[in-house]
């Protein structure tokens, strides 16, 4: 009753000031409402929605009954649906919308590519933005941050200060930074900024950012972008060793096209890009693979309905050093897979397979594998003649360290030093994984293929990267869990909670891909997976983008790119947050928004009342609505002084502002009327 009523009866007395109307006391447990009944039943319905919120551990505050009173009036929506949306969570704080508009604006930046955010201060317009560009990259939607503002006070002209160039900027970016410190380790924030993974920086040092230059290249080391290589590195050839850089060779503005292959991967080129293929012709007749332009393989891409022009696939695993990871890559994958790392409990395993149980255990040492019934095995800690009981157990403190204790199946994935290690960890991981939640799939006439299933998006993406690594290919398809027929467990009905990712791959002959022997003798007697192959799908223009071309020793002239293709990249995958953009000219808009590349995701944020340019010059976020209201994923949301999060008194400030200038607006706009004559003119006698 302490945190319903509020220490003091503080939440109760806000009530009560909200319903004047009614008689409210609260006598022990009981609370109860005299007086109109439509507001009784509107108080009712506020406790609930309390009590809904303080269940899922959300402290009620004073402001926050106050906005779930306005909801509830407005019957816009419920309370509880929007104070426990959480978006972030960082160092125990939780990041989320407190306003009903302030979570249609979230809703808005995951529905469409282009955002505007406009409203008054205070609105947290900049902050949720913020929080949903990291949400974006700790989930791996996208590879870049980029957050920008206008340095209008100095014109953008930063020369005459004094001090480095980020001693002379970082006034004007500090808001930014304070925001990205609440929301990321400040430990790791200088190693992603050195690594170009979040960048920040004023608009006028913006042009030209995030485009193809900062394309994503496998080196030995991993990802790096295409931009920041120099002559002498190494990066990943078609034979999965490493090559050097003989060149790097801007190539200035040009057209590019989007080339798209059937599995889904795709990639940037201009006209005149060089590509490796062959097609069923040059196959059958046994000739060489043919280099051709871009632009002339535009409108010949099929061949009697079938794709004529065939990629060229990794004729070896990418070669990666070794690096040491806390559990043996196999185990990992069956716990991935079948296992249950709560934290709560002793981990656990389930399978029908004792073969995989006995593998499971022969791989963690100091693990004991105990079969309690039916399919249930727990994984206990070998104990020795003088342990204390108080020691961790082996798995628990391995799922620990690789950030995947108490995970659930919809939100497990690979963890880096998983991905990125030598072929042989990678492809250990990869068998446990289709041991536990894949299998051989067999048709009359037709290769073996493989398949995977999971519910988690980025475990299903970490699958993909880990076949691709092996120079295999995979396809995949979502099949929704809402009007799924429920399974059945234990002689009862089971609903699907969450979409399941289908996956289909096709692994190189020489590559393994299961352990467990029933699995493995059914996929050999089909005659295996047959041949990894990749045709170009699709060529589609793509605008005009700065280009950079790079030459490598590999006698094939060829090195992996993001998606493991062997051809030039120049994927975005940025999530882009203009500040302040009340600030920016008609031109410099324009500039901005024409940046936007593929995989990409721009929000814009300002205040059009408080614009700093100079005389005369026209805000771009004023001209901006009006050129692209109604364009087919934009989005305008419209922040008010109802939604200021700070202290109260700026709400009245937001308001009484707005109605000086309205009252100015309509003074100035005040002419008398011109009287109008009406009458027929004399005729002249």
């Amino acid at each position: 009753m302490v945190t319903v009523l509020g220490t003091g009866d503080s939440l109760l007395r806000v009530i009560e000031k909200a319903f004047p109307k009614l008689d409210i006391h609260a006598r022990g447990n009981e609370i109860t409402a005299t007086g109109d009944a439509a507001e009784a039943a509107l108080v009712q319905r506020l406790f609930d929605e309390m009590l809904l919120v303080l269940r899922t551990g959300q402290p009620l505050t004073e402001d926050t009954v106050e906005r779930s009173i306005a909801m509830l009036r407005e019957g816009t929506a419920a309370p509880s649906s929007v104070f426990t949306a959480n978006i972030l969570s960082n160092r125990g704080r939780s990041i989320r919308p407190k306003t009903l508009n302030q979570q249609n604006y979230v809703d808005a930046i995951d529905k469409h590519t282009i955002v505007f955010g406009i409203g008054p201060a205070g609105t947290g317009k900049t902050y949720l933005a913020m929080a949903k560009a990291v949400q974006a990259l700790q989930a791996k939607q996208v590879n870049r941050i980029i957050l920008t503002r206008p340095a209008v006070e100095a014109g953008e002209r930063l020369g005459f200060l004094p001090g480095t160039l980020y001693e002379k900027i970082d006034p004007y970016l500090r808001p930014l930074y304070d925001a990205l410190h609440d929301m990321i380790d400040p430990d790791s924030i200088p190693r992603l900024m050195a690594a170009g993974t979040i960048e920040v920086a004023p608009l006028a040092y913006m042009r030209g950012r995030a485009q193809p230059v900062f394309t994503k290249v496998m080196t030995p080391d991993g990802w790096r972008p295409i931009g920041s290589l120099q002559v002498g590195d190494l990066v990943v050839g078609s034979n999965g060793e490493p090559t050097p850089v003989l060149g790097v060779y801007p190539q200035g503005e040009k057209d590019v096209y989007r080339v798209t292959a059937q599995d889904g991967s795709w990639t940037l080129a201009c006209g005149e890009h060089l590509w490796t293929v062959r097609t069923a012709s040059d196959k059958r007749r046994n000739k060489p693979w043919r280099v051709l332009e871009t632009q002339e393989m535009i409108g010949r891409l099929r061949a009697a309905r079938a794709r004529r022009y065939e990629l060229p696939m990794l004729t070896g695993p990418v070669q990666m050093p070794e690096r040491p990871v806390p559990m043996d890559p196999y185990a990992l994958g069956l716990l991935l897979g079948d296992g249950c790392v709560t934290g709560r409990t002793t981990p656990g395993f389930a399978t029908a397979d004792r073969e995989l149980a006995e593998s499971l255990q022969a791989a963690l040492p100091g693990v004991e594998v105990k079969w309690r019934g039916d399919y249930d095995y727990t994984l206990r800690r070998v104990r020795e003649a003088g342990d204390v009981v108080t020691l961790e157990n082996p798995v628990t403190r391995a799922m620990r360290e690789l950030d995947l204790l108490g995970g659930r199946s919809h939100t497990k994935f690979v963890p880096e030093v998983y991905l990125h290690n030598a072929a042989h960890v990678r492809l250990a991981l990869l068998q446990g994984l289709l041991d536990s939640d894949g299998g051989p799939v067999s048709q009359a006439g037709r290769s073996c293929r493989i398949q995977y299933t999971t519910t988690s998006i980025l475990l299903r993406d970490d699958v993909i990267a880990l076949v691709q690594s092996l120079g295999g290919v995979a396809y995949t398809r979502r099949r929704p869990a809402l009007g799924r027929k429920p399974g059945r467990a234990k002689g009862r009905d089971v609903r699907y909670r969450h979409d399941a990712h289908i996956v289909d791959i096709r692994l190189p002959e020489d590559v393994q891909p299961f352990r467990l022997q029933r699995k493995l003798t059914k996929y050999q007697q089909s005659g295996g997976g047959g041949r990894p192959m990749r045709f170009i799908d699709s060529i589609e223009p793509a605008g005009r983008e700065e280009t950079v071309c790079i030459q490598v020793a590999a006698a094939d002239s060829l090195y992996v790119t993001e998606n493991y293709l062997l051809t030039h990249n120049t994927l975005n995958d940025a999530f882009i947050i203009l500040d302040e953009a009340q600030n920016t000219s008609a031109e410099q808009m324009k500039m901005f928004l024409t940046r936007l590349g593929f995989n990409s995701k721009i929000v814009v944020t300002g205040d059009v009342t408080q614009i700093d340019l100079p005389g005369g010059t026209t805000s771009g976020l004023r001209v901006v609505q009006e050129i692209l209201d109604g364009v087919e994923d934009i989005h305008f949301s419209r922040l008010t002084s109802t939604d200021v999060v700070r202290h109260k008194l700026v709400g009245r400030i937001v308001d009484a502002y707005g109605r000086y200038d309205a009252e100015q607006e309509r003074l100035e706009h005040k002419q008398p009327r011109k009287k109008i004559d009406n009458r027929k003119p004399k005729r002249e006698s």
